[in-house]
């Protein structure tokens, strides 16, 4: 009966996580279409007015670590109210801003409040639902992250058609009205717990702040930077008494080769949303307006399928849906690779096929991930998982820059019979074969854990023991 319960306050939750993720998503996304106007406004540069995405994706990343780290020994309802009213407060400075530093100001409260989405994403179905359960309420998210996805750019282009593109500040201001269902549903359980090692996060903020400035931005001082960080968040959780992440957590082997597959994974599948438009735009010559419409039936698709998804992974199991979301992925990239520069219809459909792969990938790595942490760590752990797609998808994002921009002569694949656009189907080629490579990193650790626990569960029969 109690379980019965918390089942159900935990599907109240998901539908209010669900309507949470997609403002959070809207937020991050819809300012990208209109730096050029806030540039002309306020008379700025494009280097300097990237910095209202770059820094709310910076603080969006790292926050989702801190907290998770946080959830381990507060209560999540107040760290959500927390976010969420911060997330707000940020609206409105970005809403009155007349100079750049207050539209700045407004993005870093809008990011420090939001982190807490992805987190709470994370967190919630691990702790309201059993591990049969769980791949329908991760399902959930991955529907909400879809629809935040479709809805930014078409909401963005709708504001800034009648209104000012401060008026884009808005929107998270609606996250208010959801927070006393939050403070209702969310159990009042005080979790057991240390002090936090505001050090050791400092120290973990600051590695991956100047690790994804390194790789977009370039320099070798940010790289160096970077690595001098790390060395003193290792000595840090090595000896401080209660670290912000225990060595432990990363001893935990399913748990580590979860977070390299995440990565891998992560990376690849952000190419449809990130190198997918250069395609369109460099070998199709399709306006922006026609990019946003070739690649919408793709996520409407991933959103309509994300349920789905986690239905298959509550009845198929982890494997099952692992398999078939790879499958889907890899057939996009041998498609788009062996017909890049074919109509934009052709290529809508196979961003369809990989899309709805890509939802499932998201579902299954964190359905696995959340099943390999002991409840007392499932914040942090969580956390990091949340942070390392984000960083999956900064660092692949620049390295596709970087080979598009290099450009390609040899073509690869020897099924490609179009002359231009050469370099992205090298690049899906590419991503095809690690994809191969990952499905069996992952085959061979399911083997691995399976034979684990045969042997832990396994007693020979007398037969078998006498000579």
């Amino acid at each position: 009966m109690e379980h019965e319960v918390q089942e159900q306050t935990g599907e109240k939750l998901m539908r209010i996580l669900l309507f949470t993720l997609v403002l959070s998503v809207m937020s991050a996304t819809m300012f990208n279409i209109v730096l050029p106007d806030i540039a002309s406004d306020l008379d700025l540069s494009f280097a300097q007015v990237s910095w209202v995405s770059t820094v709310y994706m910076l603080i969006y990343g790292i926050g989702a670590v801190i907290y998770g780290k946080l959830a381990d020994t507060c209560k999540l309802k107040n760290l959500l109210t927390f976010g969420l009213i911060f997330f707000s407060l940020g609206s409105i400075v970005g809403l009155i801003a007349q100079a750049y530093w207050m539209v700045l100001l407004g993005r870093i409260l809008q990011a420090v409040g939001a982190s807490v989405i992805p987190a709470a994403a994370m967190i919630i179905p691990a702790r309201h639902f059993p591990p049969e359960r769980r791949g329908s309420a991760l399902g959930m998210v991955a529907v909400g992250l879809a629809l935040g996805r479709v809805l930014g750019p078409i909401v963005s282009a709708f504001i800034v058609s009648i209104a000012n593109w401060r008026w884009l500040f808005c929107l998270p201001i609606f996250t208010l009205f959801l927070l006393p269902f939050y403070r209702k549903y969310l159990d009042d359980e005080q979790r057991q717990g240390s002090k936090v090692d505001w050090l050791g996060g400092g120290l973990l903020a600051g590695t991956v702040a100047l690790l994804l400035l390194s790789v977009t931005r370039g320099g070798w001082m940010l790289a160096i930077g970077c690595l001098t960080l790390f060395a003193l968040f290792m000595v840090r959780i090595r000896s401080a008494a209660e670290p912000f992440i225990k060595v432990r957590l990363f001893q935990n082997k399913r748990y580590s080769l979860g977070l390299v597959i995440t990565f891998l994974l992560s990376g690849s599948s952000f190419s449809f949303v990130y190198l997918s438009p250069l395609l369109l735009s460099d070998v199709s010559h399709l306006d922006p307006q026609l990019i946003g419409i070739v690649m919408v039936p793709a996520a409407i698709i991933s959103a309509i399928l994300g349920k789905k998804g986690g239905k298959l992974a509550d009845v198929k199991g982890n494997p099952f849906l692992f398999y078939l979301s790879s499958a889907l992925m890899f057939i996009a990239f041998l498609l788009l690779s062996s017909f890049v520069g074919s109509s934009p219809i052709f290529i809508a459909v196979f961003l369809t096929i990989g899309d709805a792969g890509a939802a499932f990938i998201l579902i299954t790595l964190s359905n696995m991930i959340s099943q390999t942490l002991p409840k007392e760590q499932i914040g942090v752990g969580m956390g990091i998982f949340s942070m390392l797609n984000f960083m999956a998808g900064s660092v692949s994002g620049a390295v596709y820059s970087k080979v598009v921009d290099l450009g390609a002569v040899v073509n690869w694949n020897p099924a490609n019979l179009f002359s231009n656009g050469i370099v992205y189907s090298n690049i899906y080629l590419s991503l095809a074969l690690l994809l191969v490579s990952v499905i069996l990193l992952y085959y061979f650790q399911i083997q691995r854990a399976t034979s684990t626990r045969f042997k832990m569960t396994y007693k020979p029969s007398q037969a078998e023991q006498s000579p």
